[in-house]
Parts: structure tokens; sequence; C-alpha cells
């Protein structure tokens, strides 16, 4: 079938193809993990879950991460938790292979984490998958590696498309997030892949849309102070969001043993639970709460329902609801289980949205709670992850029509503006810029990030050992074909270099042949790279150095080649060129 396939239909036909079958197979992904998740749910509250034994919800989400966790260190073997982080490395530094595993592992790990109630999210668990589906598929078909990372976008939008039933959604989340370049080659597979995973997704689900609502007020002039306001407040809470996940993250990191982090994980998002159920699950349950205008039903089940009913109580307890969110997420994933920080994104969202609304309307200013939890929604959305256009979109299809475009667009750009100012990257893509693995849309950048020490290096020039003489050396430059010389003594430690100028004056001199040692004749370079070194930092050292060779050791110090900047222009040409074909 594949050779058939090959062999009758041009490369353009092929790509278009694949991308359709890429949308059909991750929409029904989509689907799959979602039908996972409820019959787990639906399991639960039918087995478990009797009159008033709502510990139950306490005890499941350590369940959960227990299964998860030990799904993924017996069965996967691998790591599979940050999804997107993962699609960004693939495509960055893995010539966008991924495992094959990734088509379905998340799928089964997510599924028992958010089922069982992990204050995580699915979406980024089917992007994942629906990458992993492209990838493998291009593969497959032995396309290059410009086609595969059209295949995986394919496969993200196609996931995005599939699960939320928002078609533009998943075409724009493709361009920001994961940076695939806008052309005529790629609009099209793109475009295929997402509107074939919505289409799939509306017969499998039908057509309501995620968060159906009648009772959002029309746009107002009057309104926009309060909508930038609530940019502001998006913003902040984005940097909020990402520093404060990155810094509980790392913490996490650092326990070693896995069955403290289940019990430690399990333990904290219990306690969570206990005390503010709506960190229960993904959240959407409380997010449609808020959209129906009963913020007091969040509090049921909680002890601090006891509090009474007033507008103050209801704004304390979101707000302790939307801080301690990132601790319950961080908890579900560091302890072992898989998800993504999507839903938890759009959840905190609201609550800021919320909280917004309600201290303007305790203020004296009239405006409307819905309007506020949904555009509050995209607003983080774009802070998180970078993505103004992706939280407009997608909550516009998300409530089945374009109403509230306008605060929509406002709230989006200004939350995206704000958390520029202090964090350059998204949280899917700092821990890869902080290393110099991140491709973007800077074609020099890109081009920089493609390149590998590996294809600059250059192995071909004659050693010498420091206590080599003079003579001894010039029988070295007679068969050489370089005019540098690398200094490595027994160990294969570098020493020094020795340039052919600083001994061309005395070369010619025999009886200066053994008065002077390579050792008295090198010198020391001006900067030493690593053989890890990412390819924009050392292009950053030449222009700080002014060098035109430097040489290159690995992790124990020893020699392994030189890198010239014309080596690493030439090799800029050929990727470049690559690189930018339509």
């Amino acid at each position: 079938m594949v050779k058939w396939l090959q062999e009758h239909l041009t490369q353009k036909q092929l790509v278009l193809l694949l991308s359709f079958a890429v949308g059909i197979l991750s929409a029904i992904a989509a689907y799959i993990l979602k039908l996972f998740i409820h019959l787990i749910r639906y399991l639960i509250d039918t087995f478990l879950i009797h009159g008033e034994h709502y510990w139950w919800y306490i005890i499941c989400p350590m369940i959960g991460i227990a299964l998860a966790a030990m799904f993924v260190k017996f069965v996967v073997r691998d790591d599979i938790s940050h999804g997107i982080t993962k699609i960004l490395y693939a495509i960055s530094q893995r010539k966008s292979i991924i495992k094959p595993h990734n088509m379905w592992s998340s799928i089964i790990g997510s599924g028992i984490t958010i089922g069982f109630g992990g204050s995580v999210g699915a979406e980024a668990p089917i992007v994942l998958t629906g990458a992993a589906i492209g990838s493998n598929l291009a593969k497959m078909f032995r396309l290059d590696q410009k086609t595969m990372m059209l295949m995986i976008g394919c496969g993200a939008a196609g996931a995005i498309g599939g699960i939320f039933k928002a078609p533009i959604a998943g075409l724009v989340f493709t361009l920001e997030v994961l940076m695939i370049d806008l052309t005529m080659t790629s609009i099209a597979p793109l475009l295929i892949a997402s509107v074939t995973a919505a289409a799939i997704s509306y017969f499998t689900t039908g057509f309501t849309p995620m968060f159906e609502l009648t009772n959002i007020e029309a746009f107002a002039l009057g309104r926009i102070p309060w909508y930038l306001l609530l940019g502001v407040s998006c913003g902040f809470a984005s940097l909020y969001f990402t520093r404060g996940m990155n810094f509980l993250e790392q913490r996490f990191k650092r326990i070693a043993n896995m069955w403290v982090k289940i019990g430690l994980g399990g333990a904290v998002l219990g306690l969570l639970v206990y005390l503010f159920p709506p960190l229960y699950g993904e959240g959407y349950d409380a997010i449609l709460t808020l959209l129906n205008g009963d913020p007091f039903d969040t509090m049921a089940y909680s002890p601090f329902v006891t509090w009474g009913h007033s507008a103050w109580v209801i704004i304390i307890y979101i707000a302790l609801v939307f801080f301690l969110k990132i601790i319950a997420s961080v908890a579900t994933n560091g302890g072992g289980g898989v998800g993504g920080i999507f839903a938890p994104s759009l959840f905190m969202g609201a609550l800021v949205g919320f909280l917004c609304a309600a201290l303007l309307n305790l203020a004296g200013v009239n405006v409307p709670v819905t309007n506020f939890v949904l555009v509050g929604m995209a607003g983080l959305m774009s802070g998180v992850m970078h993505a103004p256009l992706t939280g407009i979109f997608l909550i516009a299809e998300l409530t089945g029509g374009y109403h509230l475009f306008m605060p929509l667009m406002i709230v989006a750009v200004v939350s995206y503006l704000t958390i520029m100012i202090f964090e350059p990257h998204s949280l899917y893509a700092m821990r890869l810029a902080q290393k110099g693995e991140l491709l973007t849309h800077n074609k020099d950048r890109s081009v920089l990030t493609l390149l590998k020490m590996e294809n600059v290096l250059e192995t071909d020039l004659m050693t010498v050992s420091p206590d080599m003489t003079l003579g001894q050396l010039v029988k070295v430059i007679a068969v050489s074909k370089r005019n540098l010389y690398p200094v490595v003594d027994q160990n294969g430690e570098l020493q020094g270099i020795l340039l052919l100028d600083e001994v061309r004056n005395i070369m010619f001199q025999p009886r200066l042949y053994n008065r002077f040692t390579v050792a008295q004749l090198m010198s020391f370079p001006a900067y030493i790279l690593r053989d890890n070194m990412p390819m924009e930092k050392v292009m950053k050292v030449f222009e700080d150095t002014g060098a035109w060779n430097l040489p290159v050791v690995d992790a124990n110090k020893k020699y392994i080649g030189f890198v010239s900047k014309s080596k690493i222009f030439n090799s800029y040409r050929h990727v470049l060129v690559h690189f930018s074909e339509e």
C-alpha cells in the first residue's frame, strides 16, 4: 500500500492525503481519550460513591496518580509528561521524530490520571498523541524532515480541532505554539487535518459546543477600560502560573524516589480536593457553574461552605482556589500523573475573570460576569502559551459564536504584551529556550538551532605535543595542509594552539630547531568550545572574541576538533535553503 501510493501520487498529493488521514486518526484518539475518562468517572460514581461517601473523591486522585506512575515506570518506560514541550523538542532536536509509543501511551496515562480526578488537562496528551501519529505516518512513507514537521503540525491541529470541536483554534495553535511556518505549502494540510478532525468530533459527540451560552451580553465601548484591566490582570496571573509552575516542578524533580513522589503528590492533591472540590479533575464543571451564574455551587461539599453566602466569602474562596490550582496540578504531574496545563490555564483564567467582575461590581461598576469569565479564559491562555490568536479563536469556538470578538482580542493581546515584559518564552518553550534547543519563527535562530556541532566540526588538523621541538614541528608543517595546530598532551587534553604565522620567521633557522619547544611557542585560544554547546551560543562566542577558528573539547576536556566561522556559514547557507523552500 505504501509503495503503491508513493508510485502513483505526487509528493503534494501524498501530503494532502496523509493530512486527511492524520485528522481522522487524531479525532478518533481524542474521542477515545474522552470516552476513557468518562468511563472511569462513571465507574467511580457508580460503584464507589454512594450517598454521602464523598471521601472517595479524596482517595481517587491518589489512586490515579499511583496507577499512572506505575504504568509509565513499568510499561512505557519513558517520560511522557510535558507533551507540548516534547513535540517542540522533537521538531528542534530529533528531526521531527516522535517515538511510536506516544501514539497510545499518553491516552492511557492521562486517561487514568484525569479519570480518577487528577487536577490536569487532557489536551496536551492528546496533542502529543496526534503529533506522534503524524510523525510516524510521515516516517512510514519516508518523507523528509521538513514534511515530517508539517505532519506533526497536522496531528496537533487535528487533536485540538477534535477535542474542542474548534478547527480554527487547531490551526492557529499549531502556528503559534508549535511555530510551524504559515506558507502556501503548509496551510492546506493543516486546514484539512483540523477541519477533518472537527467534523469527526461533530459526528461522534454532536454539534453542541462545550460552553453553550445564551446570556452573553453585547460588547459595549464603555467597558473597554475594564477589559484592559482584565487583560493586565490575566498577564500577571499568567506570570504567576508560569513561574509558580516552573518553581514547583523543579522542587518535585529533586525527589529521586518514585514512591515518595507518589505519596507526596497524592497526599497534597487529596488534601486540596477535600478543602476545595473545584480542584478535582479538569475543572470544566466549575467553569460551567461560574458561567451559569451560580458561583456558590463551587463551594458545595467544601468545609468552607459554613462561611456563609456573602459576596466577599465567594471572592476569597475563588481566590484561594486560583492560587492553589498550580499546586494541585504540579502535585498531580510531579507525583507521577500524566496531564497538561491546557485545562488548568482555562480554569484559572475563568477564575480571574470572575474575580475581576465580582470586585468591579462590588465597586459599583456594572460588568457582565459571564463575559468576563469567558474572556479571562482567553487572556490567561494567551499569556501562559504566548498564543493570543489561539486564546481568541478557541473561546469563540467553544461558545459557538463570535459575540465577544472585540473583548477577546483586547484581553488576549494585553495579557500577552504584559507577560512578554517578564517572560520571553511560554511555559512550553522556556525549558528548551534555556538550553538553546528551541526552534522559533526567527529564521536565523531556527537555522542555528538545526545546526549541530557534529555538522561543522573539523577533525583534519594535525595535532602536536607540547614537548615537541621546533625541528620536529617543522617536519609536521611540511606535510600538513593547514596552518593551525592544536597542542595536545599525552592524555589527549588540549594545552593550547600554535599558528603557522607565529613560527614562520624562525622555522627556516636550523640553529634554533633544538632551542625552542612547542610549549614555548604555543598560545592559548580566545575561547574553548564544548561539544554540547548550542550553535547560537557558538556564534555569539565568535562575535564576542573576533576569532575565526576555535577548538572544541568534550566533557572530560579531551580535544576533539576545531570549528571555523567559514564552515558554520557554509552549513548555515545549506540549511537555510532547505528550511526556506516553499
